[in-house]
């Protein structure tokens, strides 16, 4: 709000110096629409000079704004792209960017071996190798044979082909073959009653008359097994292996099963 008083505005309203024409319109009335016009032209004329000063002007605000945000966004782009204008040193290249090899070493990397991915678990235990004491005895070898072929664990084992890994020391190359690419109705049974089996004790001892006899080159063994089945529900059999071994080299393998 202005201080000044009614009066002081007339008083300034009456120094204003209108033009000669202005003043002399004639009536009273005709004076009144002459000084109308005259503020109108001269308020024309404040806004067109204001506007001829803002276009000389050499920048607005808007415009130095503009100017700012460009000069800046310059200084990051140069940082980035041009690190060493500014004494930068180049960041370290980043994931899926390859570093250039240095010339001298090109050859030696190419000669280097690709690193190896880790070794994988195979997928059937290796049985341990019996040792020269075992094999040179067929009673000794039926023995091994059924305690670790009737021993098994569906959920450790998976598979009747990792049963049959773990005993293939003393077996014949095409027995163990013949046995790995098909089940035991023993297995199935045992896994469909969720069991674990274990083997009490196990009796070696010469087949019956209705088998061959020995001959150094030849034997048959019965092993009578004694195995305990822990699962849904607990029970004990005995299983009866007849068993067919033959001597290479001073070792028994078995070559036949009868009994599975």
């Amino acid at each position: 709000m202005s201080d000044r008083t009614p009066q002081e505005w007339r008083e300034i309203l009456a120094d204003i110096r209108h033009p000669e024409e202005v003043r002399k319109a004639g009536s009273r009335r005709a004076r009144r629409r002459a000084k109308a016009e005259h503020h109108q032209q001269m308020r024309r004329r404040s806004h067109e000079w204001v506007r001829e000063q803002r276009r000389r002007d050499p920048i607005r605000p808007t415009g130095a704004a503009i100017i700012v945000v460009v000069v800046l966004a310059l200084g990051v782009g140069t940082r980035w792209v041009w690190p060493g204008l500014l004494g930068e040193k180049q960041p370290a290249a980043t994931a899926g960017q390859a570093a250039p090899a240095a010339p001298g070493h090109e050859d030696s990397e190419a000669e280097a071996p690709a690193a190896s991915a880790p070794p994988v678990a195979p997928s059937a235990t290796p049985a341990a190798l019996p040792s020269p004491a075992d094999q040179d005895n067929p009673d000794r070898v039926a023995e091994q044979f059924a305690r670790g072929y009737l021993t098994r664990n569906p959920p450790q084992d998976q598979t009747h082909r990792t049963v049959v890994e773990r005993v293939r020391p003393f077996l014949a190359p095409a027995l163990a073959a013949n046995l790995s690419e098909h089940t035991d109705p023993a297995w199935d049974k045992l896994v469909s009653q969720g069991g674990i089996s274990t083997v009490r004790s196990v009796a070696v001892t010469p087949s019956g008359k209705d088998l061959p006899g020995d001959s150094p080159l030849r034997v048959w063994r019965q092993a009578t097994t004694a195995v305990a089945v822990d699962g849904y529900t607990d029970y004990s059999e005995t299983t009866v292996l007849q068993l067919e071994l033959m001597t290479s080299g001073g070792k028994w393998h078995i070559t036949r099963i009868l009994g599975v």
